[in-house]
């Protein structure tokens, strides 16, 4: 890796290169310089695109082997370099070092699911058509084949671990991949890039360009790229399909990520287990997840022990420099991040909400905080709030609790506190999202399943072997004229 004072080059068709600006990344902790990059100039960026679409068939046909070995190399490679690239999440995006190291863990197991999916992946499906009279001495055969180069577009939030959700798959099918990283994050985007410049893919199947976002637009529209798997924000996500209707797209979006806590789960030791992952991943990264604990739902017999139990486990949380061993919460990803949150928890007390803990802001850092009886036409109860905020909802019931769960234009994941397996099978169906996580908070997400929204927060699902058949399309041969 360069030094903070030099400047890091951008990965071109597989090759490093250099453009005419620089972008500067600095620490959202405390404003230091943390490397400068530079920026593809549009020719540069043309030269990208038009490489990718003209070796999309070879690489498509490249033998699985050769695919996985690269992939397993840069397991290796990650493994290799672990606590290097922790310390870089960490400092270009402000996550307390031990998130930044599990970042990097699970890094490495993206990376090694698509190296075993891609030795299993497209094997091939045989139907009999003799069912039908019309079939009679027919086969068919279905395969899938990418449907053509894939435009990566990564947050800041996970830097390293997004992009190689966008990366690993595309690589894994056989189809190139141009991946944008984040403006405020693209370090651990062309380390990725670094690693894969060490194995043999094809020269032009994957790119590393840290664009501007105002350069994003004409890439979205390029039909060279049919496929584009946006992470971020919902009003850019929607507006990208606005633009590009007839694209494939893959889009994770926002959530208002909900904690359901049952009746049954009553004990002192179910409510000091609920309360702390409450509290942990309420303010986890600062809460800048798509499935961080946003809005906590409480039956009402439970609702007055586990309060005081959430707000201690809140308080608790150790809050400061993100290089720190023990801190648990950092900096947001800009003091006008921070800012933000402040005028949504300032507009949502001024209503009526009343504040239980947290509620200031120095610098780019928000302090942990819980509101109660928050109304319903803020802000915070209204949009996702990205940042280390909890809201606390009393209901009567189960029935109840799904009601207001689902009174969300969101819908990513839910967590739901029970021990009652019918119950869990009950909010299976009720509760309106890509994913229930029975028994633990929202925001669990393991690499490999899917992982995706309902409604406002996206279409298409992440998760290897799901973003392979998101890149790839079924393509059915029919032999006729066998005896079977």
């Amino acid at each position: 890796m360069t030094t903070a004072t030099s400047t890091h080059a951008f990965w071109l068709a597989g090759r490093e290169a250099t453009g005419d600006d620089t972008l500067e990344v600095t620490s959202p902790w405390d404003g230091r310089t943390v490397g400068r990059v530079s920026v593809p100039t549009e020719a540069q960026v043309e030269e990208a695109v038009a490489t990718a679409a003209t070796v999309a068939e070879e690489f498509a046909a490249t033998p699985a082997h050769v695919r996985a070995a690269a992939l397993d190399h840069v397991v290796r490679r990650l493994g290799e370099r672990a606590e290097e690239i922790a310390r870089l999440i960490s400092a270009e995006n402000g996550k307390p070092i031990k998130w930044a190291r599990g970042e990097v863990g699970r890094c490495v197991s993206v990376f090694r699911w698509a190296a075993e999916e891609a030795r299993r992946f497209n094997g091939g499906e045989a139907q009999r058509l003799d069912s039908d009279a019309a079939g009679t001495g027919r086969l068919a055969l279905t395969r899938r084949f990418p449907r053509g180069p894939v435009l990566g577009i990564a947050p800041f939030n996970f830097p390293l671990n997004l992009c190689a959700h966008k990366v690993a798959p595309a690589l894994a099918v056989g189809t190139p991949i141009i991946l944008k990283p984040a403006p405020a994050t693209p370090l651990s985007g062309l380390l990725i890039g670094e690693l894969l410049a060490e194995t043999d893919l094809p020269a032009g199947s994957w790119s590393v360009l840290p664009v501007p976002n105002d350069r994003m637009p004409g890439l979205v529209q390029d039909e060279r790229l049919p496929v584009v798997s946006f992470t971020g924000s919902g009003p850019v996500g929607w507006s990208l399909v606005d633009s590009a209707p007839r694209k494939h797209m893959c889009l994770e979006l926002g959530g208002q990520g909900a904690a359901v806590v049952l009746a049954d789960y009553s004990s002192e030791q179910d409510l000091d287990w609920a309360a702390q992952r409450i509290a942990t991943f309420s303010n986890y990264q600062g809460g800048q997840s798509c499935i961080s604990v946003q809005r906590v739902i409480a039956d009402a017999s439970v609702y007055d022990r586990l309060v005081p139990k959430i707000v201690a486990a809140v308080e608790a949380q150790v809050t400061g420099d993100p290089s720190d061993d023990a801190t648990e919460v950092g900096p947001q990803i800009s003091e006008d991040a921070a800012r933000r949150i402040e005028n949504w928890v300032d507009e949502a007390v001024k209503a009526g909400a009343k504040l239980l803990t947290g509620g200031k802001r120095d610098g780019a850092t928000y302090a942990p905080t819980v509101l109660e009886d928050v109304p319903a036409d803020t802000q915070i109860a209204c949009e996702e709030v990205f940042g280390p905020v909890l809201t606390l909802t009393k209901v009567d019931g189960e029935q109840a609790a799904y009601a207001v769960a689902n009174d969300s234009k969101y819908g990513l994941q839910t967590g739901l506190f029970t021990h009652d397996v019918q119950t869990a099978f009950r909010a299976h169906r009720a509760l309106e999202v890509g994913g229930v996580i029975v028994g633990d908070v929202p925001s669990y997400r393991a690499d490999q399943m899917p992982y995706g929204g309902a409604k406002q927060s996206g279409v298409g699902r992440e998760g290897v072997r799901f973003a392979m058949e998101d890149y790839t399309y079924e393509r059915v041969m029919v032999l006729t004229g066998l005896e079977l």
